[in-house]
């Protein structure tokens, strides 16, 4: 990711807002460069091929992007992962053989939810023939548009979210460098924090003086209600060099509390991280969001408070510890749900310079395009879960990984934008082949079934004239699925949460794909 650079000329930059200019002069400068440069690093790469109207720099940053860590592309053949994703799935079947499993799938699957192969297959695609139609159908009038309005004959890969961005700008009539300005990141923690004490009981103060690893770093305790500190977090929110790319949350450590000869002694106060990689404050302008970076921070938010308000005193099943892998996001993707909420947003989406709130006619306007391009959205990451599975699920030694063959099968299967042969997506998939996913990344949609479904508990709790951050309700999902993290099945805690098992069919409603 960080070899990669790629100069950007003035008339290249066409088609760039300034926030996403500003992205590409601070990498320069990074580097100790003038001018504006491309990298692989997600605000970089979004920037360009969002808003990019040379198509050639699209291209080539696609082709950068999509070949990384692979025998493919503009890259050095010492960063690729072609052997090791070889080595790391058969290394992961011999694993699951030696412990009596028939594969590295059947192993994942017995601390999840899903319990069988044939049932998280049969999930993604019953999805898959739901959303597969309506992606092709949004497809199809993409390329129209592209055609007609555009003047691309034929819609090739860089070119589907430029042309996207096109389209829901002329749909919706508004765009993300209109909303960016309305979500400054401080306001926005800010208003997170204040979704926690509302929501949740808790407040969040920060507390200087405690070690840090980067200036960026921060640090938060957590008080109950009573001012007691409970917990602690650590905040690390901007790109920079070196860094892993993307958004995440660990564990520091976990809740203890005593030991062998005094178990009612001491508490060891959880703490965790919270990482992202939003672009820096730039230009004399702070550091703005856009509506899907504010999604993000609530994501993470969400898995921090799943570890920070765990009442289990031991670490392997306290906060995310021993949570079902298929369960494990129900909090985070939980909470993304109050950043679409109007009250929420009155809590801390104003413009950075004249403190006005979000207009309403641009909440509609976000509201009416939140389930712009679902169906394409939706079957993308049908394509991530299915080849993840089936990876790890038919994983032969005497073949070899096939993690292109099969990934090849998949795309059949699902995809309605085929890439290029060339293509290499698995090299980076972190998610699988460097942290805790395999044969596990359809848990993101399994456990949206979970989270659409704990969120219209809130929803009707404001339908019946309270709010959307309601207390009462807000306190019964801290304790039956917060509060109690791994120590019980987490679908005994939805139970007890809900007073019902999840419904599937929140999902679809969820994508606007049901009614």
């Amino acid at each position: 990711t960080d070899a990669w650079t790629r100069p950007v000329t003035a008339a290249e930059l066409a088609g760039l807002p300034d926030s996403a200019r500003a992205i590409l002069a601070q990498a320069a400068k990074d580097k100790g460069s003038d001018g504006h440069l491309a990298t692989l690093k997600g605000p970089a790469v979004q920037a360009v091929m969002t808003y990019a109207d040379d198509r050639d720099l699209r291209r080539e940053v696609y082709t950068a992007s999509a070949t990384r860590a692979s025998d493919q592309g503009p890259h050095d053949a010492k960063y690729d992962n072609s052997q090791r994703i070889e080595e790391i799935l058969a290394l992961r079947h011999e694993s699951a053989r030696l412990l009596g499993f028939e594969s590295a799938a059947h192993l994942s699957l017995a601390d999840k939810m899903a319990v069988m192969p044939e049932r998280v297959l049969g999930f993604l695609r019953e999805l898959a023939a739901k959303a597969k139609p309506v992606a092709e159908r949004e497809l199809a009038e993409l390329a129209q548009f592209a055609k007609d309005e555009l003047g691309l004959d034929r819609l090739e890969p860089w070119d589907v979210a430029w042309a996207s961005e096109k389209l829901r700008a002329r749909r919706f009539d508004f765009s993300d460098e209109d909303i960016k300005p309305y979500f400054p990141l401080d306001a926005a923690i800010a208003g997170l924090f204040t979704v926690a004490e509302r929501a949740f009981g808790v407040r969040l103060r920060e507390r200087e003086g405690v070690d840090r690893w980067h200036p960026d770093a921060r640090y938060y305790d957590v008080l109950d209600a009573d001012g007691s500190v409970r917990a602690g977090f650590y905040v690390d929110v901007y790109a920079r060099d070196g860094k892993r790319g993307g958004a995440w949350m660990d564990v520091c450590r976990g809740r203890i509390r005593g030991d062998v000869e005094d178990p009612q002694g001491p508490e060891q106060k959880p703490v965790a991280y919270l990482v992202c990689n939003f672009a820096p404050p730039s230009g004399g302008r702070p550091a703005l969001l856009t509506h899907d970076d504010v999604l993000t921070l609530f994501h993470e938010f969400g898995h921090g408070l799943h570890h920070l308000l765990t009442e289990v005193s031991w670490p392997s099943v306290g906060g995310i510890g021993g949570v079902e892998w298929d369960a494990v996001e129900l909090p985070s993707q939980f909470l993304e749900n109050f950043a679409w909420a109007r009250e929420t947003l009155d809590l801390f989406a104003r413009h950075h310079e004249t403190n006005e709130p979000l207009p309403q006619a641009l909440y509609d306007k976000m509201l009416a395009a939140r389930h712009f391009h679902a169906g394409l959205f939706l079957v993308r990451q049908l394509e991530f879960a299915l080849f993840d599975f089936r990876v790890h699920l038919e994983f032969d030694p005497a073949r070899g990984a096939r993690a292109l063959e099969i990934l090849d099968a998949v795309r059949e299967e699902v995809a309605v934008i085929r890439p290029p042969a060339w293509h290499r997506f698995p090299h980076a998939f972190t998610h699988v082949f460097a942290g805790g996913y395999a044969a596990g990344y359809y848990s993101y949609l399994w456990a949206e079934v979970l989270s659409a479904d704990a969120f219209a508990a809130f929803e009707e709790a404001a339908a019946a004239g309270g709010q959307v951050l309601d207390a009462e309700t807000g306190a019964r999902f801290r304790r039956e699925i917060l509060a109690v993290g791994g120590s019980r099945p987490a679908l005994e805690s939805f139970v007890a949460f809900r007073g019902r098992e999840p419904e599937p069919g929140a999902l679809l409603r969820s994508y606007g794909l049901a009614a």
